[in-house]
């Protein structure tokens, strides 16, 4: 995989791609892509996940450190403030189901942010 692939995110919880809110993601499945070639890397388990009884604020900080390195995460509902939590640490949130297709989905991403050939 050349150095210029985009890592890319998607929320999951349980081994399937999550259509609860961002902030259920328990697990984040990551792939990386470059021109047509989209290949999955790794799951990663959110650290010290927490629902329910516990802070938001902690579970989402947990989040945040699990995908920091990504350029983009793939959610299908996110809110306005964990938006603008990721957009500060230079991850793009793309609000899509990602039930077929991930592949897919991800390699439109990546041509839809890549910068026109001259």
């Amino acid at each position: 995989m050349p150095d210029h692939a985009l890592k890319l995110a998607v929320a999951s919880k349980e081994g399937k791609a999550i259509s609860e809110h961002f902030g259920h993601a328990k697990q984040f499945w990551i792939y990386e892509v470059a021109g047509d070639d989209c290949r999955f890397v790794e799951k990663r388990d959110v650290e010290h996940y927490c629902l329910g009884n516990h802070s938001s604020k902690t579970a989402m900080a947990q989040i945040l450190e699990t995908i920091k390195d990504c350029q983009a995460v793939f959610v299908a509902k996110i809110g306005d403030g964990p938006t603008e939590k990721l957009a500060a640490i230079g991850v793009d949130a793309v609000s899509q189901y990602a039930w077929e297709g991930i592949e897919e989905s991800l390699l439109d991403y990546a041509r839809s942010t890549s910068p026109p050939s001259s």
